[in-house]
């Protein structure tokens, strides 16, 4: 497998650069990308400095980087524009075309998609995101009334993160519950769990998966053995099955994935638009 490296250039935090450097690069399996996130470059002297380290990588490696970016400020651009590698300007590639239809000019803000924290849904964003903490596994179970999905199934399935990404980009409150071996799950629905059924949404894993993550975490033990991690994977899937509550396996999905499928499964809105 060939590799190559990736510089992601923003003068704000990265995060939509890299989100979409990630989108667009994971198109080509076959090339292994080594990424390097340079956040808030909003000066000559920090471009120039990239400009530097993206040399100093072109020389160590003989390829040419690709870099990604969304600097706003035009001087800053050109700069790193001036970098012998595949340069995709974002602003240039995606907001010319929009102005020429539109007839409007943009107003290239630097972090224009972040409203401010006085914002409704920022603060709607913040408040769900404290939500999934409160509410993770099992920990404050008088408040799935508030709760727009309620993720069950195995311990280090993918609840917990699965949580605080569906807070984060859309504002879903969302709790969880790990459904373990107190639960009695061939006698149906835990008793807490029966008045939310409607709420209700099932993560399973492959087994063999399973094994490997609870073995990072507690090696040679019961938790992570392979006759618990097949037994609580089937009888979790049964359950689901039994009790007809909708559920996705997350073995071979990204977090994005998993939330997406949910968001469309549940039928949720989201709250962050």
């Amino acid at each position: 497998m060939s590799k190559r490296i990736a510089f992601i250039v923003s003068d704000g935090t990265g995060i939509t650069a890299e989100s979409l450097g990630h989108s667009l690069l994971a198109q080509f399996p076959d090339i292994e990308f080594q990424y390097v996130v340079c956040p808030y470059i909003d000066s000559e002297d920090k471009a120039n400095q990239v400009v530097e380290r993206i040399e100093q990588a072109k020389a160590s490696t003989g390829v040419r980087p690709v870099i990604i970016d969304t600097v706003v400020n035009q001087t800053i651009r050109n700069i790193i524009q001036q970098s012998d590698c595949l340069v995709i300007d974002v602003f240039s590639t995606f907001l010319d075309p929009l102005e020429n239809e539109l007839r409007a000019q943009s107003s290239y803000s630097v972090g224009g998609s972040h409203p401010a924290t006085t914002d409704k849904k920022y603060m709607e964003r913040i408040d769900a995101v404290h939500f999934a903490m409160e509410n993770d596994d099992g920990s404050r179970s008088s408040r799935y009334e508030d709760a727009d999905v309620l993720l069950v199934g195995v311990s280090r399935s993918g609840k917990t993160p699965t949580c605080l990404y569906l807070a984060l980009q859309f504002g879903i409150r969302a709790a969880n519950y790990p459904l373990t071996d107190d639960d009695a799950m061939d006698s149906g629905l835990p008793k807490l769990l029966k008045p939310y059924r409607h709420k209700l949404f099932g993560l399973t894993i492959d087994p063999d998966r399973l094994i490997a993550i609870r073995g990072e975490r507690r090696a040679n033990s019961r938790y992570s053995s392979a006759s618990q991690c097949y037994q609580e994977v089937e009888d979790v899937e049964a359950l689901f099955r039994r009790e007809r509550i909708p559920y996705i396996n997350t073995t071979d999905l990204s977090i994005e994935e998993i939330s997406t499928r949910i968001m469309a499964d549940a039928g949720l809105e989201r709250r962050t638009t």
